[in-house]
């Protein structure tokens, strides 16, 4: 097999990267990283340093790349298929990869905040810190419902590498700081995110771990 991901099943920005390979049936090889087995972690971060999942490894071009939206376009360069994650209007590109930035950095980051701090140990919560992230969720909530008020995807009508960052992103989101009930422009987007066949896989797969999320 060419490429290899390391990654989890639980992870959103992993969910993201899945997303991109399902949407175009891309042949690949999963390899899960375990971070509570100290052999397997430090074989991953052999391969890279930083420690940080998902990676993309295609091993015919020696090449190993991080960094979601990087991994996504570099599928998006050398394996495409019928859906066009990123536009070939350099115009319509930037605003693609506005669009995922923003699902990463006001959704995704900010929802990790509120996951990771009820995995604290008691008395080491950050209460501060997770008030910001769900202030920032509850601006990027407004933003997001005004924008799917008028369009199918994040770009419209097209399917893009925005939509594989925003299905988990919301996912989540909306399971630690809920919209449904707020946002009902944003919540049916995700609704269609959920319904996405690509997306869907990714969740079923997700599955057996939800256990491990905190309530």
């Amino acid at each position: 097999m060419t490429l290899k991901l390391y990654y989890h099943p639980l992870s959103s920005f992993c969910h993201k990267v899945l997303c991109a390979l399902y949407e175009n049936a891309t042949p690949f090889e999963p390899v899960m990283v375990d971070f509570f087995d100290e052999a397997a972690a430090a074989a991953f971060k052999k391969l890279w340093p930083i420690g940080k999942i998902p990676v993309l490894r295609d091993e015919a071009r020696d090449r190993t790349i991080p960094e979601t939206s990087i991994i996504i376009e570099y599928l998006a360069q050398y394996f495409p298929g019928r859906v066009k994650l990123v536009p070939t209007d350099p115009d319509l590109a930037r605003q693609t990869r506005l669009r995922d930035r923003f699902y990463d950095l006001y959704v995704n980051v900010p929802m990790q905040k509120v996951v990771t701090d009820r995995l604290r140990p008691a008395g080491k919560n950050d209460s501060f810190g997770v008030e910001e992230a769900k202030d920032r969720l509850h601006t990027a909530y407004g933003m997001i419902d005004g924008d799917m008020a008028t369009r199918k995807w994040a770009m419209g009508e097209d399917f893009t590498m925005a939509d594989c960052a925003a299905a988990p992103a919301l996912f989540y989101a909306n399971s630690m700081v809920p919209f449904r009930d707020t946002h009902k422009h944003a919540a049916a987007y995700l609704d269609r995110l959920l319904a996405r066949p690509s997306y869907a896989r990714a969740l079923k797969e997700a599955e057996p771990y939800f256990k491990m999320i905190p309530k």
